[in-house]
Order: C-alpha cells, then structure tokens, then sequence
C-alpha cells in the first residue's frame, strides 16, 4: 500500500514538473529583450561597435534566433540526457554551476531545519503545557520578532555584532585559507564553525513560525475530551502528553516540511548576499537578472524539485504518524 502511495505520488512529480518548466521558461521570456541584449550593451559601453552581422552572429551563437518554444523544447530535450544547457553569463555548463554551489545549499538547509525544528518543536510543547507562564511570553514575544525581522537585517545586526564585540568576521562558509583549498579535515571543522551565524539568522523566521503553530494546534487538543477523560482514567501525565495531543499536534508541523525547506533555499537569497555565502540563491537571481534562461529554468526546477521532494516526505511521515490519515 505504501509503495503504491509513492509511486503515484511519484508520478504526479512528472506532471508537475513539466507543468512547472514550461511556466517557468515563459514567466523566464516575459520580461523585454534577452541575455543577448543586456550583453551588446554592455559591448557598446565598452566603447565597441556592434553591427546587425555581429548580432546575427552573437543570436546563432547563443540559440537566441529560434522561437521561444523551441528553446524550450531544446532545453527540456538535452536535459533528458543529462544536458542542462550553457550558462550565458558563466559561459559554462549549467549542470556544473549548480553541482558547485549544491552542496552547500543542501547543508545548509538541511541543518537549518534541524536546527528549527529542535528549537521550535520542544519551546511550542513547553508554552502550550505552562499557558501565560514566563517561557510563555518570552516564546511569543521572540515569534512576533522572528516574523517580522527580515532575515536580511538580522544577518547586519549579528555581522555588526561579532565584528564589534569580538573581532570576528561571519560573512562565508570559509575562512579566506581554506576557500580554494581541496576538501580535508581542517576544512570540514572550519566549515562547522561558520554553519551556525547563517543558520540562526535563516532559521529564525521559521523557527518563530512554528512555534506558534505547535503551541495553538497543542493548546487546542488538550482542551479536548479525549485528554480529560485519560487524565480521569489517571493516566500519566507525560505518557499521556507525548502519546496523544502531541502526536496529533505535529501533524501541521510535519505538513510544513514540504514548504519549509524550498523556503529556506530560495529564502536565504538575500542573506546569502549579505553574508556572501556560496550558494545556489544568489547564483539564481543573478540568472533572473541577466535574463541567463537555462541557467534560471534550471535553478527553478531544482526549487520545484526540492518542494515536491519535501511534499512527499511530509505525506509520508503524516500516514505513519496519524493513522486517521488514509492512503487513498
């Protein structure tokens, strides 16, 4: 049964993976001109003359002189074979560009979301058991901030602060002798050292979000009859705590994984900017900028990849967690 569950789950992916290239390749086409233009302007800035020979030459040279459709159909055509076309910018293979800066990407959101769900899961427990106590409070004052904040300017609050109260600099993944240096032990603990500034600063927002959604889904089940009635029967209160409403509680927590972690990709962008860490957000709006269309298609589809990925994750974990929760 659950196999089944994947597998059309699975073939749903398909669909909607095609479904998102072909809007993502036109809202791509939409905005006036292409790479081709930002690139003669830049041409023509540096002082050099561009006639309609060397332009015709610059359109063939770049794929740009076929209709849209049939660079769409081009691209989805090579990337079945493992192809995912030229950077225009980079003026190198797509595929390689995002295997650069994927593995960052992917460590750090990974251990954003641990780091979330660590924090957010026991603190929103905590508060919905201590109703209006201190912890309480405190938890809902820091998810109002954590909401409102934007990431951005907390990551220039706490650069500001390191580098003011201890002289330390948090900008990278790196320290500036292991950037071009091959992988090795040394490079892996520095590495650990730098994760957790971007971390805290990307997890904050939704670290604050989730709190207030364990504590008001938690808040709602203990006032259920079920609960009075086990705490009659003189059940224990921790066994029944963590047997009953809190399993029930996590199910909109364990639905938001397949959002949660497309969102800390493509939401860590600007902070990755800030910070100027290597990763895949600043090298898609980049793309977008300069209108570089495979490389931005292929950015999009990897985000639409890691939603989907993260949907079937969550409807996974929710059939085994709630077993209300059918297959069909």
């Amino acid at each position: 049964m659950l196999w089944q569950f994947i597998s059309r789950r699975v073939l749903f992916t398909v669909l909607i993976l095609f479904a998102v290239s072909l809007m993502s390749f036109i809202i791509i086409q939409l905005p006036p001109g292409d790479y081709l233009t930002t690139y003669i302007e830049g041409l023509r800035e540096g002082g050099m003359q561009v006639d309609d020979n060397m332009i015709a030459a610059l359109e063939k040279r770049y794929g740009l002189d076929k209709p849209w459709h049939q660079q769409y159909f081009m691209w989805m055509g090579n990337m079945f074979q493992g192809d995912f076309g030229m950077s225009f910018e980079w003026n190198a293979p797509v595929w390689d560009l995002l295997m650069e800066r994927l593995p960052m990407t992917l460590a750090l959101s990974v251990t954003t979301m641990i780091f979330t769900y660590l924090i957010a899961v026991p603190i929103g427990i905590y508060s919905a058991v201590h109703q209006y106590s201190t912890v309480d409070f405190a938890a809902t004052v820091f998810g109002f901030i954590g909401l409102a904040a934007p990431n951005f300017l907390l990551a220039l609050i706490l650069m500001w602060l390191m580098y003011t109260v201890f002289g330390v600099s948090v900008g990278g993944l790196f320290a500036q002798e292991y950037l071009q240096e091959p992988w090795s032990w040394g490079k892996f603990v520095d590495l650990l050292k730098h994760l957790p500034s971007p971390i805290i600063v990307i997890g904050t927002a939704g670290t604050a979000g989730l709190i207030r959604v364990m504590r008001g889904c938690l808040l709602d089940e203990l006032r259920k009859q079920y609960v009075v009635t086990a705490r009659a029967k003189g059940v224990r209160e921790t066994k029944l705590l963590i047997k009953y409403p809190v399993r029930v509680a996590l199910n909109p927590i364990v639905s938001s994984i397949g959002w949660l972690l497309p969102a800390v990709v493509s939401g860590e962008t600007i902070t990755s900017v800030v910070l100027g860490l290597p990763t895949t957000g600043p090298l898609l709006f980049r793309a977008l900028v300069a209108q570089d269309m495979f490389l931005a298609g292929s950015a999009v589809m990897l985000l639409t990849f890691l939603t989907v990925i993260g949907i079937l994750i969550s409807d996974i974990l929710l059939v085994l967690l709630d077993p209300r929760i059918r297959y069909e």
